[in-house]
């Protein structure tokens, strides 16, 4: 059934007080201490049918029911909940997000501060399939960086970082890095600090394996949510945060490890090359589509060395207009 203008009005009212009353309450920690019916702040860690693995301010996780007049909640989400017990509680509030992401029109994740696309040398990184994923990310407005992986299998370093200069000149940070023999690991997880991250990429490219690096005690953690969440085997497979002991959180999911476009149109695609924002409508022609059109901006930018060639190769690629 759905809700009247008056009826969400009316529920994001409730929300909105929920909230305001839960942080005035935050602040005096005599009252809250030992009074398990107190509403409290809590972390959505992952999402498994109707129910959510929430974990408090302290670190307790409890498995909570969400009200009925609460959007769906998922990984990432700061929501107001109140204990029930010392094991469950029920969801009355959903902080506003930040962010989120979504695949197929469906909600994954939210409160994301960074995405990571992870490449490697082998098997050898491919440009048409990194700008599929920068478009999409541009498009969700989510800052994204790079991580080529695997650089011990590489043997000309300067060849490796004059192929993605065609993104650290348009503002993307490259980091390389070797998994295997833990090359600038350490200056990774500095970037990872206080904010929420997640891994995007191919399979084979070395994700898990630097997910484990980066928290050693997963197995144990995945183990810990299965048995609190009751998921069992199916944890895996769930979107689910955890928390990277240098600092920082999380979010894995094989559904986000390797989505791409979905469902752009042209103009959402070419919105989605950053360099060419400054040159989008200052063609000859206001419907020009920036392929055979005289007076091109974008072609213009593309000889004056402004845009680089492959970026626009891959532009028409992605538009379906194959460059000959």
């Amino acid at each position: 059934m759905s809700l009247t203008r008056r009826q969400k009005w009316r529920i994001n009212k409730i929300q909105s007080e929920r909230i305001a009353r839960t942080q005035r309450a935050s602040k005096i920690s005599d009252h809250i201490a030992g009074d398990s019916n107190t509403e409290r702040t809590g972390l959505v860690i992952t999402r498994y049918g109707q129910r959510l693995l929430v974990e408090s301010e302290s670190g307790e996780l409890f498995q909570c029911t969400g009200r009925q007049n609460i959007k769906l909640s998922v990984a990432g989400d700061q929501v107001i909940f109140q204990p029930l017990s010392e094991k469950e509680g029920v969801v009355t509030a959903l902080v506003s997000r930040d962010s989120q992401l979504k695949r197929s029109h469906k909600l994954i994740a939210s409160n994301i501060d960074q995405l990571w696309l992870v490449v490697a040398v082998e098997p050898h990184y491919q440009f048409d399939l990194i700008d599929s994923y920068l478009v999409a990310a541009e498009n969700f407005k989510l800052p994204i960086n790079i991580i080529v992986n695997k650089i011990e299998l590489n043997k000309d370093q300067n060849r490796l970082e004059e192929d993605f200069s065609i993104y650290t000149q348009i503002g993307y940070s490259v980091v390389y890095i070797s998994v295997k023999e833990q090359t600038n690991l350490k200056s990774l997880r500095h970037m990872l600090d206080d904010k929420t991250h997640i891994f995007l990429g191919q399979s084979g490219v070395g994700k898990s394996s630097l997910i484990n690096k980066l928290i050693p005690d997963l197995n144990l953690r995945v183990k810990e949510i299965s048995r609190k969440s009751k998921l069992g085997k199916h944890t895996t497979t769930n979107t689910t945060l955890y928390h990277i002991p240098s600092g920082g959180d999380l979010i894995d999911s094989p559904g986000i490890r390797e989505f791409q476009l979905d469902n752009l149109t042209n103009k959402k695609i070419l919105n989605g090359f950053r360099e060419f924002k400054p040159f989008i409508g200052s063609c000859k022609y206001r419907n020009c589509v920036h392929i055979n059109e005289p007076d091109c901006a974008i072609k213009n930018a593309i000889k004056s060395g402004q845009i680089h060639h492959k970026r626009y190769q891959n532009y028409l690629s992605l538009i379906g207009n194959e460059p000959n």
